[in-house]
C-alpha cells in the first residue's frame, strides 16, 4: 500500500520559508539612517595663511625694488654725477699756520693746516676753519657744507644722516653759493635740494677712495678738534696740536676705497 504523502509547506512569491531574513513582505530592511554632519574648515588658520604669504610677496617685492634703485643710483666715476667740479692740487701741499686764501669756497685742496678736523662722521654746529678741513680732504673725507639760513629742519636732519659714518663731516658755512656743498679733495659738488640723489652718489662714490685723495690710510680721528673745534675766526693751534700727519691704522673705509 503506498503511504500516503504529507501536504508540502505552502509556497509563496517572496519566499515565505525565509521570514527570518527578510521583512514581512520578503524584501530586504534598510539600513538605519545616519545624520553624516560636514567636518567644519578652519578659515581663521587660512586666513592667517594667506595674510602671512600677501605679507612675503610684499616683502620680497620691496627688497628687490630696493636693490634696484640702489644699483641705478650706483656711479662708478665721477663723470657719471652731473654737476661735479674736478680740479688738480697735487699731493704734498705744504703744512701753514696762516690763514689760506683759497680760490673755491669751500675749499678742495691746497696748502692747509698741520691738524685736521675730525672727520669720523662729525656733525659741527659752528663754521669749522677751512685750514683744518681741507687737511681732512687729504685724508679722503668728504665735507659736507650748507648756508644756515636756507637748510633747515629736514633738510638739516637730511644731511647730518648721511655723516653717520667714518670718512664724512658737516658743517655750516654762512652766505655760501649754494645752498649745499660737497667736498672731496680735487672735486665739488653743488646742489639746492638735500633731497637731490647726487649727494649720496657724490659720498658714496668718493668717500675714502683711494683713488681720488692723497694720504690713503691717513686717520680722519681728531678727538680734540671733535670736542673743540677751530672756527674761520680762529689762529692755528699750531705745534700745540696733538696730532701726527704720519699714515695710521686706517679708518672704517680707508682699506676698501669705494664702496
Amino acid at each position: 500500500m503506498a503511504k500516503d504523502r504529507k501536504p508540502e509547506p505552502a509556497r509563496t512569491r517572496g519566499g515565505a520559508g525565509r521570514q527570518g531574513a527578510a521583512g514581512p513582505r520578503g524584501g530586504r530592511t534598510r539600513p538605519p539612517v545616519t545624520n553624516v554632519v560636514a567636518p567644519q574648515r578652519p578659515w581663521g588658520l587660512i586666513a592667517a595663511a594667506v595674510a602671512v604669504a600677501v605679507f612675503a610677496v610684499a616683502v620680497l617685492a620691496y627688497a628687490v625694488t630696493q636693490v634696484n634703485q640702489a644699483e641705478a643710483a650706483r656711479v662708478d666715476s665721477v663723470d657719471e654725477i652731473p654737476g661735479v667740479q674736478t680740479f688738480d692740487y697735487a699731493a704734498g701741499q705744504e703744512h701753514v699756520t696762516t690763514p689760506v686764501t683759497y680760490e673755491q669756497s669751500p675749499p678742495v685742496g691746497g696748502p692747509h693746516d698741520g691738524e685736521w678736523a675730525d672727520c669720523t662722521g662729525t656733525v659741527y654746529d659752528v663754521p669749522i676753519r677751512q685750514e683744518n678741513a681741507v687737511h681732512s680732504l687729504e685724508h679722503g673725507a668728504v665735507w659736507v657744507t650748507y648756508d644756515p639760513a636756507v637748510v633747515q629742519g629736514d633738510a638739516l636732519a637730511t644731511l647730518t644722516d648721511l655723516a653717520g659714518e667714518s670718512g664724512r663731516m658737516v658743517s655750516p658755512n654762512p652766505g655760501q653759493d649754494s645752498p649745499i656743498s660737497l667736498q672731496s679733495w680735487n672735486h665739488q659738488l653743488e646742489v639746492d635740494s638735500a633731497d637731490d640723489p647726487r649727494i649720496t652718489q657724490f659720498a658714496d662714490f668718493l668717500t675714502y677712495n683711494q683713488e681720488f685723495y692723497p694720504e690713503p690710510g691717513a686717520s680722519c680721528e681728531n678727538p680734540q678738534f671733535a670736542g673743540d673745534p677751530l672756527t674761520v675766526d680762529d689762529q692755528s693751534r699750531g705745534a700745540a696740536a696733538p696730532v701726527s700727519d704720519a699714515p695710521t691704522t686706517p679708518t672704517a673705509g680707508a682699506e676698501t676705497g669705494a664702496p
